[in-house]
């Protein structure tokens, strides 16, 4: 291997290895999340809720695909920008996204669990906005995201009212 060829093998591999970091970090998110719904179907399936809510089975799907989404993003940000404000963001929404399974469905404090998705709802579109300033496919990756999270509001506080 001569010396040139080093340079050009070393960014790949750290490109490779943040990747598995985004990966990770989405992961540690969904797994938290994951504790909070563990046997949860039954109590989902029992709320009051309104006629346009999913059918349970729904949301592991969905949360599949967005979740590797949101860590492409977030992957794609850092290595144009590096671990800067966009990326201060995405972690902010990250934790906020986290934390809310385990506040609707463990604590079934469902006023609280509307305000932290009303946060995390803002903290996507700000983390939307910086990253078009640097990576606009970044930013796109994380619509369907913030789409999803608006209709997940919607679903908490229509819940939150026919079940206070």
């Amino acid at each position: 291997m001569t010396q040139a060829a080093l340079p050009l093998r070393t960014p790949h591999r750290h490109r490779r290895l943040a990747l598995a970091w985004f990966g990770l970090a989405v992961f540690v998110a969904a797994a938290i999340g994951g504790l909070g719904v563990s046997g949860t179907s039954a109590e989902y399936n029992g709320l009051e809720q309104p006629a346009w809510a999913p059918p349970s089975w729904l949301f592991g799907p969905v949360w599949t695909v967005l979740y590797v989404m949101i860590a492409l993003a977030g992957w794609l940000t850092w290595r144009r920008a590096g671990f800067t404000r966009p990326l201060w963001l995405w972690s902010a929404q990250l934790a906020l996204n986290a934390i809310w399974t385990p506040i609707f469905f463990g604590a079934g404090r469902y006023g609280l669990a509307f305000a932290d998705i009303a946060v995390l709802w803002l903290l996507i579109g700000a983390t939307v906005v910086t990253f078009w300033r640097v990576r606009r496919g970044a930013a796109a990756l994380l619509l369907p995201y913030w789409a999803w999270v608006s209709y997940a509001a919607a679903l908490n506080l229509a819940i939150w009212l026919m079940n206070n």
